[in-house]
């Protein structure tokens, strides 16, 4: 069984040699759900993130030629993602970037009883609150690596930094929770 990698690169290399529309299907099957979660941090609603989403898409077909080059798929579709994302936003507002109440669920569900989901889903809210407290380039990079799973190194090409400079946002992140964490309890 091949691992996600090698199917990504399967699957892009067929759409580009062969304009297989089932493989763009099967793409925007694996990556649809992420990427709505990522570009609802650029845009105001779902619904202008589903509208990215599928720009982002299109633009993917539209460049299908010129995928076989791509070495880093996963960040080459993050980055067209995010440009699609910020141009949306710049249309609609010429104003400041400004995160939304983005929340995430780091709890899987389990069989639980009302009481431990109630616990649980007072400690998500604590988490979720000591991470919108954090600074917008640091909460960026650490949902990137934490809700969406992607590598350090994806990371910072897709927001253009170095890997460096995400270990650093990580860090700073993971202590800055650690603190309003234990302060709040």
């Amino acid at each position: 069984m091949r691992n996600r990698r090698e199917e990504i690169n399967a699957l892009v290399c067929e759409m580009a040699l062969t304009d297989s529309q089932a493989a763009l299907k099967s793409l925007y099957l694996m990556y649809f759900a992420s990427l709505l979660r990522f570009t609802s941090l650029y845009v105001e609603t779902t619904s202008e993130a589903e509208e990215v989403v599928s720009d982002t898409f299109l633009a993917i077909w539209n460049n299908r030629k010129t995928l076989a080059s791509i070495a880093n798929f996963n960040a080459y579709i993050y980055t067209i993602a995010q440009r699609k994302a910020i141009d949306s936003f710049r249309q609609k507002h010429m104003d400041t970037f400004d995160l939304s109440d983005q929340h995430i669920d780091l709890f899987a569900c389990t069989q639980t009883t009302p009481e431990d989901d109630l616990i649980s889903k007072e400690e998500l809210e604590r988490l979720n609150r000591a991470i919108d407290s954090l600074p917008e380039k640091c909460k960026l990079v650490f949902k990137l690596i934490r809700e969406d799973k992607l590598r350090y190194k994806e990371v910072a090409q897709i927001l253009n930094i170095t890997v460096k400079t995400v270990e650093a946002h990580v860090a700073t992140a993971v202590k800055k929770l650690r603190l309003i964490i234990k302060h709040e309890e």
